[in-house]
Parts: C-alpha cells; structure tokens; sequence
C-alpha cells in the first residue's frame, strides 16, 4: 500500500519543481542558437564545453539525484558506473541528443517528483562514494537541484558571453 501523499507536501514539492524549471529553461534559453562547434568548444582551461555541463546535469544532476537518490531506482542506480566524465561528451553524440537528453531527464524527474512528499526521506544514497549523506529529504534535493542548476546557468551565461557576447535576457 503506498502512502498517501498531504496536498500541502506535494503542493510544495508543486511549487519547487516549478523553480527548477526556470533554470532549466535558462540552461536551455542562454545556448539557443549555438552552432555545435561552439557548444563544444572547450571554455575553460580545464577542459569543460557548455554541451560537457549540460550532460553533467543530465546525468549527474537530474537522473542520479532524483531517479537514484530519490526513487532508488535499481536500473538508474547500476548504470551509474558506466559514466567515467560526464563532463565529456562522446564525439559520436550529436548536440541534438544531448540536449534532448537533458529535456528528457528533467521529464523523467518531474514525473518521479509527481507525488513525492517534500519530507519524504532519500531511498538510496551511496556511501561509498560520498560517506554519510548531507541531505536527508525529497526537499533537501530539491533545493539542491534547484542551486546548482542555477550555479550552472550562471556558467553557462559567461561561456555564452565569451564565445559570441550573448547575454541571458539582453538584447545584443
């Protein structure tokens, strides 16, 4: 039997999941336009692309912490070790399919979030990688996701500006 879910928990997880896709959409607005050249240019010294950092929310952000961390789901949870860099995206992936990958698991989020109680508590967490979880709850990650997607929304707004001067929600 599956617990119910109080309208006001779900009504806040509602009202967080509608946060996060304002930064979803910033990652997806500031990169309109790009040629693929350029989404895979190599911004900073260390290496990363804005295509490398959308693949590292795809991956590393939307699918571990929602379909992992938050619903433990076994197929999600084994193939996290087939990922070596998500920052690095495989020459044969086009810029299309890693953007539509990114659209697709912040999907597959939103619906694992659909009845989710904003105190539920995480149903996996792996320690050995990371020890003792620092977030204990549906809204801990939420508010997470919500941060460090908007951190890297403000990246992305840089690598933008220094690969043709665009900037988010500025006419040039």
């Amino acid at each position: 039997m599956t617990a119910a879910v109080s309208p006001t928990a779900n009504s806040e997880v509602q009202v967080l999941l509608s946060f996060l896709d304002g930064q979803r959409r910033h990652v997806l607005g500031i990169l309109d336009g790009l040629e693929p050249e350029a989404l895979r240019r190599p911004v900073l010294p260390s290496g990363w692309s804005c295509l490398g950092l959308v693949q590292h929310l795809a991956l590393d952000v939307e699918r571990f912490w929602f379909r992992a961390v938050v619903t433990g789901d076994p197929a999600v949870i084994d193939a996290l070790d087939d990922i070596d860099d998500a920052w690095r995206v495989a020459a044969d992936v086009t810029h299309t399919e890693e953007l539509d990958r990114y659209r697709a698991e912040a999907g597959l989020a939103n619906a694992a979030m659909a009845t989710a109680d904003a105190d539920a508590p995480l149903a996996w967490w792996p320690h050995h990688l990371f020890g003792a979880p620092h977030l204990h709850t549906v809204r801990d990650v939420l508010l997470h996701v919500i941060t460090e997607t908007a951190c890297h929304a403000g990246h992305l707004d840089a690598a933008r500006e220094l690969i043709d001067g665009r900037r988010w929600l500025v006419l040039t």
